[in-house]
Formats: C-alpha cells, sequence, structure tokens
C-alpha cells in the first residue's frame, strides 16, 4: 500500500508544526509499522481523515452530531485505501454535509499539509474492536449557497459560531482544530 504520499504530509506537518514533531514520527512509525494502514481492516487500527469546514464568511464551523459516538465533531472517516489523504477528507466533507463544493485552505504557502493530526480511541461495537483512528485534518471552507443535507452517519449538522463553539463542545481536539485555524489566519 503507498504511503509516500502520507510520508510527505508528515514530514510538512513536523515542518509547519516543529513542537508536534514528535506526534508526526508517531503518526509515521504507525504507518511504516502496518502495510495495511490505510484500510480500516488494519486492526490496531488506522489512518483516517477529517476536514474542519469553514462557512463561506469564515465566521462559522460546521459539526456534525456523530450518531455512533453521540458528540459534536468536525466531519471525517476512514480513507478506504485512499492513498491520498487529503482527497479522503474532502469526500467525506462532502458525504457527511451533502454539499459538493469546497476549497482547501491554502495556511503554509503553496504545498497542501494537515492542520492538525489526532489519534484517538473508537470503543467496541459488535463485532468490531477497539482501535484507533489516527486522524489527519486539514482545513476546508465551503462554497457559498449550498444546502446542508444529514447523511445516515449523523443526528444533526450545525454551522456554529466560532464565538459559541465552547458552548456546544468541550471536545480538545475540536477545540483545537479551532484554535489552530484561528492561528493560521483562516477566516
Amino acid at each position: 500500500m503507498h504511503r509516500r504520499h502520507l510520508n510527505e504530509l508528515l514530514r510538512r506537518y513536523a515542518e509547519a508544526w516543529p513542537a508536534e514533531r514528535a506526534l508526526a514520527e508517531r503518526f509515521a512509525a504507525f504507518a511504516a509499522a502496518h502495510a495495511d494502514c490505510l484500510l480500516r481492516s488494519c486492526v490496531p487500527g488506522h489512518i483516517t481523515a477529517s476536514a474542519w469546514i469553514l462557512s463561506p464568511d469564515g465566521g462559522s464551523a460546521l459539526l456534525t452530531h456523530h450518531r455512533k459516538l453521540g458528540r459534536w465533531l468536525q466531519l471525517g472517516g476512514h480513507v478506504d485505501g485512499e492513498p491520498e489523504i487529503e482527497r479522503a477528507a474532502l469526500r467525506e466533507a462532502q458525504e457527511e454535509s451533502g454539499m459538493p463544493q469546497f476549497t482547501f485552505v491554502p495556511w503554509a504557502g503553496d504545498r497542501l499539509v494537515p492542520l492538525d493530526l489526532d489519534v484517538h480511541p473508537i470503543p467496541a461495537r459488535g463485532q468490531e474492536p477497539r482501535h484507533d483512528h489516527w486522524d489527519v485534518r486539514f482545513l476546508l471552507q465551503a462554497a457559498p449557497g449550498q444546502p446542508l443535507v444529514v447523511s445516515s452517519e449523523s443526528r444533526a449538522l450545525r454551522w456554529v459560531p466560532q464565538v459559541e463553539l465552547a458552548a456546544l463542545t468541550d471536545e480538545v481536539s475540536v477545540l483545537r482544530l479551532q484554535q489552530k485555524a484561528i492561528a493560521v489566519g483562516a477566516r
């Protein structure tokens, strides 16, 4: 399974966020240890992709009330073998929001760089054992004039004004996405 692109994204991430170099190296070590890391069949965990989606004016972020986890989170999911992780993040944003048009927000010059990395446990459910999601997160902005369509993976979708985010969720990784987007000047 091709992991070159993932490794390049991780290298760029470590350059852009030097304080998080160790985290990027953990991701790279996980990918090196698991040739099937881009597939959900990788039992200890797998690479996932998600997006911090800004409204057209940048004043709000789109969150989903995740059906299985029962929490307000960013949109994202499994990469299902897609070696260009950003394509999986875009696909998940489109599928989970019903909106077809997004742009990647440039914040690190002309190179695509993930906004955040996060490893989080997914509890056992049915036949699926507990495992980790190694989430690579990108910054997207929705094009104007697109209606939201709630997918079967969500209970609800909501544009949350940036100033109200902390009142809706205390998820550390979600709040970190907001802080990083602000830090890179996304509006």
